[in-house]
């Protein structure tokens, strides 16, 4: 291990604490997608006071952030997500990630003028369906940026993302109300135009290649049993390989939701809930230290079963990638067979096998970064 190395695993240790109570702080009061108003406050000021320049309602979203430190022409950037999972909280980890972050970042920021880097951590919203990362690049937000790279919880430690490009789509039936008993003639049954959909989709699966998935929920599927359903409203989501798949499946989708609409005689709304998540491009060299880092803290990374299969979920880091180089390991929390958006999973992101993952997380990346900033130098 080099001195530097050594030095920033030291700088990591220092601020354990305080990265610890950022997580619980997080974890005992989650905010959901685009709300993150008291989370991302304090990431922020942790950041603050170790030393950074924060710039908060960063390119004009209220839950976003920028913090920056050191004045090297290479610029390495932290992702910090913060959104957490309606009904079940933090079930995905999403406070481990920004005390990852933030650790990362505080520990590389005391070398940054030897390393000549620019530190920054970005908080980014709205991971879980609402593309915050998305909507930051399309307003400039990773403009120049050198690098970029976060660390994600799963049950496992899997080095490699290779997320699901994704869409998300509100969908909305209008038909006519009438009494079901006496005149069910007179009515148009938006909630049949689901049934009609919903089978239409199963059908279609059949169909459909094995890297492609279709999935959704009804969220509201009328009023009463003794009158037909005028409004039916639902939330999906359609998968593939790359955008290009994705693209592809989602006109065949959208013909089954079509013909719910065309067999009830409703009317048919879809409207995206973000633009859609990419699949990831992964930076091979960076991938590659962190894998070595990861091992040197003695992580154990798996490459088969089901265990492993978080590294599948989209993200829209996957949409920065495409851009910046950028990598996103998962990093394990010992829990398998308890998965990502189970609730018994946010049980997991406190406690002390928590606590290594997120010291353990902090000093790979930053010991990643570090790497990169000497082969920048060489």
């Amino acid at each position: 291990m080099s001195e530097a190395k050594k030095r920033v695993q030291g700088d990591v240790e220092s601020v354990r604490g305080e990265l610890i109570a950022l997580s619980e702080s997080l974890y005992r009061n989650p905010e959901t997608a685009w709300k993150e108003i008291e989370s991302a406050r304090k990431v922020a000021a942790v950041l603050h006071r170790n030393g950074f320049e924060v710039t908060e309602n960063f390119v004009g979203l209220p839950t976003a952030f920028h913090a920056r430190s050191g004045a090297g022409t290479k610029r390495i950037g932290f992702m910090a997500e913060y959104d957490a999972l309606p009904g079940i909280g933090h079930a995905c980890g999403h406070n481990l990630i920004s005390a990852m972050s933030v650790g990362a970042a505080i520990a590389l920021a005391r070398r940054a003028d030897e390393l000549g880097i620019t530190v920054e951590v970005f908080g980014t919203p709205a991971e879980e369906g609402g593309g915050g990362k998305i909507e930051m690049l399309g307003r400039g937000a990773f403009e120049g940026l050198d690098f970029a790279m976060m660390a994600h919880p799963a049950p496992v430690d899997v080095a490699r993302a290779v997320p699901f490009a994704v869409s998300h789509s509100a969908i909305r039936y209008t038909g006519k109300a009438a009494h079901a008993a006496a005149y069910p003639a007179h009515g148009r049954n938006a909630a049949d135009a689901f049934t009609i959909a919903q089978v239409a989709i199963g059908l279609l699966r059949q169909q459909l290649p094995a890297s492609v998935r279709v999935h959704g929920i009804v969220t509201s599927g009328g009023e009463a049993p003794n009158a037909i359903p005028q409004t039916t409203a639902g939330r999906w989501y359609v998968r593939a390989k790359d955008m290009d798949e994705l693209a592809e499946t989602e006109e065949k989708v959208r013909r089954c939701f079509e013909a719910g609409a065309l067999a009830t005689g409703c009317q048919l709304e879809i409207e995206p809930e973000s633009q859609p998540y990419s699949d990831f491009r992964t930076h091979e060299p960076a991938l590659k230290l962190y894998e070595q880092n990861a091992v040197e803290l003695g992580r154990q990374l798996a490459t088969g079963g089901p265990e492993t299969q978080m590294c599948r979920a989209s993200t829209d880091m996957g949409n920065v990638s495409q851009v910046v180089p950028a990598i996103h390991p998962y990093i394990g929390l010992d829990c398998f067979p308890v998965l990502n958006h189970q609730k018994e999973f946010a049980d997991h992101c406190i406690g002390e096998v928590a606590e290594r993952t997120l010291t353990d997380g902090a000093t790979a990346l930053a010991w990643t970064a570090v790497d990169l900033a000497l082969a920048w130098r060489s």
